[in-house]
């Protein structure tokens, strides 16, 4: 398999490569991080895995889980592009959101992953509102819908 090729500099939050002055072959520079960041923009991976897929295209991105084997296991908690036939890896900044395409929902990174978790629905009680109850229960669904909450599926 192709090793990835470490720069001697990058920027700190998505470590983009960085150019010096006198550089030779800048365009290999600039082609890299334009590709980091025409993966990364759009803030989706097509899922969270522990190993890399069997079938992959160039572009492609995964959360790299706990738990991860083979070329993925001293990556954890990264994102994993699939850049000129290897796998680049991209540490998650603080404060990082990305939408996970299969899961379908949103994770931001606090010194983790971390997804919002659907909030128990309220049962009995001494005065019931069924009004507020359902206005609840179609707030849960909508947030469900755009990702925000983990997808009952899941």
């Amino acid at each position: 398999m192709n090793e990835p090729i470490a720069f001697p500099a990058g920027t700190p939050r998505l470590n983009l490569p960085l150019l010096f002055a006198g550089q030779s072959q800048k365009e290999f520079f600039v082609n890299q991080s334009l590709t980091i960041l025409d993966a990364l923009a759009p803030g989706t991976v097509m899922a969270s895995l522990q190993e890399p897929p069997e079938t992959v295209e160039e572009g492609d991105c995964y959360r790299v889980m706990a738990g991860a084997s083979g070329s993925w296991a001293d990556h954890i908690d990264q994102i994993a592009l699939r850049v000129a036939g290897s796998w680049h890896f991209v540490p998650a900044a603080e404060g990082m959101c990305i939408f996970d395409a299969t899961a379908g929902h949103w994770l931001c990174f606090r010194g983790g992953w971390l997804s919002a978790s659907v909030p128990l629905m309220p049962v009995g009680g001494s005065t019931i509102d069924a009004e507020a109850r359902a206005i609840l229960t179609q707030l849960i669904d909508a947030l469900r819908l755009i990702g925000i909450l983990v997808p009952e599926a899941l």
